[in-house]
């Protein structure tokens, strides 16, 4: 199993009149990446938002940096937003961090759970479904020709055999769906013959298994083979060496990163009795000490059999050495034990895993 971390570069508005500063926390998010790599993690995502207390709103630049930083981990988006961009620049950007870091570079696409950038960029929002579908498609396209014709849809020019520059190292250069919990999501990944990434972030994951497996029937009926098609599934989650002391770091930045978006959405800000029941055996976060996420991690892949695991440490505001903290204890103590168990162990310089002989 691929195991990894994603981040939203989760940045404190509660600093001054402007917060922590933009620049700020994208060097600490480097140095976060940075870390990761060094200490054998298999995979970094970053996403993508347009909003103050976030602080990556073009994850290929951050991600293009960190390619001339890094040597074996691979660096994905988490996720791109396709449904408000141009595929053709998104494809183009990703292949040339494929190009800076020799071959690790993937794109995750999503259709978003954020809002902001479809009318930032001049979208109707009542094209969402349509929009994300024709610009998939495009992407696919780009991805499997050097020289595109395409006219197969109304939100972007038609291109008539041109060519689309640089092509990535990888071929083809890998590109995830990544979906909330719509079976219609997960059935269009299946029939596209394209790897799963399952946010699964409240709730038993128990409920999410009738969804993977909707996910291998399509791609079986579509004519593809499910056992070469990866699921990823991501979660919230943190590590410290002490269970209690992992809850009660981890506790503030939820309740404001949740508390903030709630009042937006209409929600009721989060309790620490919910809190506590998603970081029990049965809930979705893996806060906790080193030994609980790893039997997290397994009871997940009993469910799953899932090919990564992805976390993400920071979901509200964290201080900078308490997230490496967390980095070096997946790694030095998660990792091992999870691979172990599963009879895999990391394949340097590739980001892969191979069976452990």
């Amino acid at each position: 199993m691929e195991l990894g971390i994603y981040s939203f570069a989760e940045k404190s508005l509660a600093l001054g009149p402007t917060g922590e500063s933009f620049a700020q926390r994208l060097g600490d998010l480097l140095e976060e990446i940075e870390l990761a790599d060094q200490v054998g993690l298999d995979v970094y995502g970053v996403g993508e938002h347009h909003r103050p207390d976030f602080a990556v709103s073009a994850p290929a630049v951050v991600l293009g940096a960190a390619a001339v930083r890094t040597k074996h981990i691979r660096l994905t988006s988490a996720v791109s937003v396709i449904s408000s961009d141009d595929p053709v620049r998104v494809f183009e950007e990703f292949a040339t961090v494929d190009a800076l870091s020799g071959g690790r570079a993937e794109i995750m696409v999503g259709r978003g759970s954020f809002i902001e950038s479809f009318p930032l960029f001049g979208h109707d929002l009542n094209d969402y479904d349509e929009l994300f579908s024709e610009k998939l498609d495009l992407l696919l396209r780009l991805r499997a020709s050097e020289r595109v014709t395409w006219s197969a849809g109304k939100h972007r020019a038609p291109l008539p055999g041109l060519g689309v520059y640089p092509r990535p190292l990888q071929n083809p250069l890998p590109v995830w769906i990544a979906v909330g919990g719509t079976p219609a999501s997960v059935v269009r990944a299946g029939n596209l013959g394209l790897p799963l990434a399952l946010a699964i972030i409240g709730g038993d994951p128990k409920r999410f298994v009738p969804l993977v497996d909707l996910y291998r029937d399509a791609a079986t009926r579509a004519g593809h083979d499910p056992s070469t098609l990866p699921v990823s599934i991501n979660s919230h989650g943190f590590i410290s060496e002490d269970s209690q002391a992992a809850a009660d770091i981890a506790f503030p930045p939820y309740f404001d990163a949740f508390s903030r978006i709630g009042r937006e959405r209409g929600w009721p800000p989060p309790t620490r009795a919910k809190f506590e029941a998603e970081r029990s055996a049965n809930g979705s976060t893996f806060v906790g000490s080193p030994s609980e996420v790893v039997d997290k991690i397994l009871h997940e892949h009993e469910l799953f059999g899932h090919q990564r695991f992805l976390v993400q440490f920071s979901v509200g505001p964290m201080q900078h050495d308490t997230l490496m903290h967390s980095i070096v204890l997946f790694e030095t103590i998660v990792a091992p034990a999870v691979r172990k168990a599963l009879g895999v162990t990391a394949s340097a310089g590739t980001g892969t895993v191979v069976r452990a002989k």
